[in-house]
Parts: structure tokens; sequence; C-alpha cells
């Protein structure tokens, strides 16, 4: 058996820009002293009057893309997701959301896969703030293939994006000829009667895992995609709690605020399905190897099986 392709999705980021930079003049990209880890070192060797280091000043870059947005750039400012969402907060609030500027984020290095780099890096928070912000658009590619579209697709939406990418490399789930992204549309990957799993970004893979575990003990799950938090597909998701009834959702990111919080926020509007947010539970991260923290905190296939299969059979 062939070995799966796997592509950290910030290679992904990377690799796309310099494809929109080939096609449209005015893509600009920006970073925060950070352009070897986030990779738009890629962009910067093929377009460097494009590429503008602002150095530590990530607050600053977001002034600056602003700026750039009103001249009728696309500004890309790019940086880790703790420092985007979290340390540039205010600017991105005032500066681009409030006045719904055209200007694209791209967040690496978030969530607990951040691995060694510990707790004060590892950003389980950033879609929760995001979400918060009037008008911002927030997507979680699950794999290269999604990313590499979301990047395109920012491109073309007009207004403030927030692309969240990931230092793993995880499989590339959704290299198929009829593949389509499009913004604020989920994805359903499995058909399934008992339970539906909706997952976002690397937690994607592992649910399809977690689904063919159960299916072997004849518990049929349903697996959607949500690579789009904001806008949701409600739609999707309340036609698939009224299927199955029971709703998991799993996010590389805290229960409170995110994919988990979305869902509930639509479902109890409409008083349909029993739900389960399985994520981060109000803890910080913690330094170690990526994989280890995954299994730790129950978002790899195993946890995701476990905990599913303790709800569907907890009635």
């Amino acid at each position: 058996m062939s070995e799966v392709k796997k592509i950290a999705t910030r290679e992904s980021y990377g690799n796309a820009l310099v494809e929109l930079g080939e096609k449209f003049e005015n893509v600009v990209v920006l970073d925060a002293d950070l352009a070897n880890a986030t990779k738009t070192d890629k962009f910067k060797k093929a377009f460097p009057e494009r590429h503008i280091d602002c150095g530590i000043a990530e607050g600053n870059m977001m002034g600056i893309a602003a700026g750039l947005s009103t001249t009728g750039k696309v500004p890309f400012a790019s940086t880790f997701a703790m420092f985007a969402a979290g340390r540039a907060f205010e600017q991105v609030r005032n500066s681009i959301g409030y006045p719904h500027l055209n200007v694209k984020i791209g967040a690496t290095h978030a969530g607990i896969s951040v691995g060694e780099d510990g707790a004060t890096h590892q950003c389980n928070e950033d879609l929760a703030l995001m979400r918060a912000i009037p008008g911002m658009v927030v997507i979680n590619p699950s794999d290269d293939v999604e990313a590499r579209a979301a990047v395109k697709a920012a491109y073309f939406h007009e207004g403030p994006v927030y692309l969240r990418f990931g230092r793993l490399a995880v499989p590339v789930i959704n290299d198929y000829p009829d593949y389509c992204f499009e913004v604020g549309k989920g994805v359903k990957l499995r058909e399934g009667s008992d339970v539906t799993v909706i997952a976002t970004g690397l937690c994607v893979s592992h649910a399809l895992e977690a689904a063919e575990r159960l299916a072997a003990e004849g518990i049929e799950a349903q697996v959607i995609n949500i690579h789009t938090i904001k806008p949701l597909d409600e739609e999707l998701v309340i036609k698939a709690a009224r299927e199955t009834g029971k709703v998991v959702t799993v996010e590389e990111h805290s229960v409170i605020g995110g994919l988990g919080s979305a869902v509930c926020d639509v479902l109890c509007g409409q008083g349909v399905g029993k739900v389960r947010k399985l994520g981060i539970q109000d803890v910080f991260g913690e330094s170690g190897p990526a994989a280890e923290l995954i299994h730790k905190y129950g978002l790899d296939g195993e946890g995701i099986y476990r905990q599913v299969k303790e709800f569907v059979e907890a009635d």
C-alpha cells in the first residue's frame, strides 16, 4: 500500500501566493520577520518588489496592509496565528474589520500541532477572536488541496478574510477530480445515519479515520468537512442534525468560540440535535511532539472514535 502524501498547509499557503502573484500584479505579501516559517519566502524570492518585511511589529503590519488595500492592492498579511489574531487583534478589528477593507490575513502555526513551541505559541483561540469581528470571513482548510484553493478564493472575495494554516504535515484528502472549494459551503465526505461528525482543519482526516473504525462496529458516522467557519454552512449543518439526531464537532481549537460554538448557535436556534464538542477543553496547550499532543487531547482518529462511540451509546 502506497504511503499517504502529507503536506503542511503553511507550505500550501506559500505555494498558492506564488501562483497568485504570477497571475495578478496587485497581490502584495507582508510578513513580520517570519517569512521562512510562514513560507512567504517563496513569494519574496519570486517577487521581491511585492514583498514587505515589517519586522517584529505585527500591529504595524496590519496597518500597512489596510493602507495598501485602499490603493487597489490585495495584501496578504502573514504571521503566526498567535500574533495575527492575538497580538494584532486591535489593529485587525479597527483598521481592517471596521472599515471592511480588502485585506487577507495568512495565519500559520495555529493550534496545538505547533508542538514543542508550547502554550505561548499554540493559538487555540484565534477562530473565536476572528469570528467575533463583523464581516470577517474565517477559513480553516483541511489539507494542501483545500488550502491552495482557499487562498485563491480569498483573493477573489471582496472584504477581510482570515486564513488559518498549520505547521504539521497532514494527509492530502481532497485530491480528486471534481473537488470544488466554495466559501461558506461545507463538504459531506461520508454518508451515515447514526451520528454526524463535523470537523475542520487537520481534524478532518482524523474524523474520517474514526468513521472507518466506528463502521467496523456497526456505527455509521456521517462526516462533514467545514472549511469555512464563518459564514457557516447552516443549511448543511441543520440537515445533518435532522438526519442523525446527534452531532459531534471536532476542532484543533478551544471548544469555546470556534466551530463547536458556531454549530451550537445554529442548532440551538432550530431546536434540533444533541451536540458534543471535541477540542481543547478550556486549557492551555503544552510543549511536546505534535502527534503526541493531538493524541493526548483526543483529536486523533483513536480519540475521536472513542468519544463518538461513547456519545452514540450514551442513550
